[in-house]
């Protein structure tokens, strides 16, 4: 497997910013309430939810919910901010039963993990049969404009430029990959989300109040060069007077296979004749 990311840097990421996340809540709610608006789509009644990275916010959402909550983190720090029972462990080595939950959550959190299709069978087993994923993860798009101005920028400064913010997948293959993990009804809807800032150097301090600083395992970990952060800030758009910021979301929704869920039916066993429909060669409406 290919290290993309380096794993104790996303957990220490997360360590230190567990003492001022509150600074994004706002933002990582309103992903939160988009996600879980799904579960008013379904007549299924959960019980036991696992929240996997959800920072402090998915957790009381889904105790307002009536369904109890583990929180899991990277960092034992983050876990412990959902208010319940909390878990500081791996989303690439799961420390749970199979078939522990009936729903897993997991917003804003898939995205620094080498092995996304292996994590994601590892969600699946620990899903009860008909159980339900929700996942939101920052796809292809997000950040795109900041990522060519700071290569740009970098380039003219330094003579090169190094990966500084996290590569994203295309939303056309999430549902792929869910698919690829065992999961039945398969779904990846796309949402955007757009942030203003009055002040351009709020973007990097909200990045790592998240726990979202550049983990990526190539990273250059001299310091960068000084002017870097502002002059790649100014080639952002502005939009009524603030800088723009897009963030583009991919939504997944995948159920834990189950006899009770529907099926697709085998090649050749329609039971309605196409000739009945339309009536016979040369009758049918013009």
């Amino acid at each position: 497997m290919i290290e993309v990311f380096d794993r104790r840097a996303v957990r220490l990421h997360r360590d230190r910013a567990a003492a001022q996340v509150g600074r994004v809540t706002p933002i990582l709610a309103d992903v939160a309430d988009r996600l879980l608006d799904r579960l008013d789509d379904t007549t299924h009644r959960f019980t036991q939810a696992l929240d996997v990275g959800g920072r402090g916010v998915v957790a009381p959402l889904l105790h307002a919910r009536g369904i109890a909550c583990v929180s899991l983190d990277l960092s034992a720090s983050m876990a412990a901010r959902g208010g319940g029972p909390a878990v500081a462990g791996d989303e690439e080595a799961l420390p749970f039963a199979p078939g522990s939950f009936d729903l897993v959550v997991a917003n804003l959190s898939l995205h620094w993990v080498n092995d996304l299709p292996g994590a994601l069978i590892q969600l699946r087993l620990a899903l009860r049969p008909d159980g339900l994923l929700l996942a939101s993860l920052p796809a292809l798009g997000t950040l795109d404009a900041w990522r060519a101005t700071l290569t740009e920028t970098e380039a003219a400064l330094a003579g090169g430029a190094s990966p500084r913010i996290s590569p994203f997948p295309e939303l056309r293959d999430c549902a792929g990959l869910l698919q690829r993990a065992g999961f039945a009804l398969p779904v990846a809807d796309a949402d955007e989300i757009e942030l203003l800032y009055a002040d351009p150097l709020d973007l990097p301090a909200d990045l790592r109040a998240a726990g979202e600083t550049n983990a990526v395992f190539l990273r250059d970990r001299r310091i960068p060069p000084r002017d870097l952060l502002a002059a790649s800030l100014a080639g952002l758009p502005v939009r009524d007077g603030r800088m723009a910021v897009r963030l583009r979301l991919a939504m997944l929704t995948g159920w834990a296979p189950a006899e009770s869920q529907p099926k697709p039916l085998r090649p050749g066993s329609g039971e309605v004749s196409l000739t009945r429909l339309f009536g016979e060669e040369g009758s049918r409406p013009s």
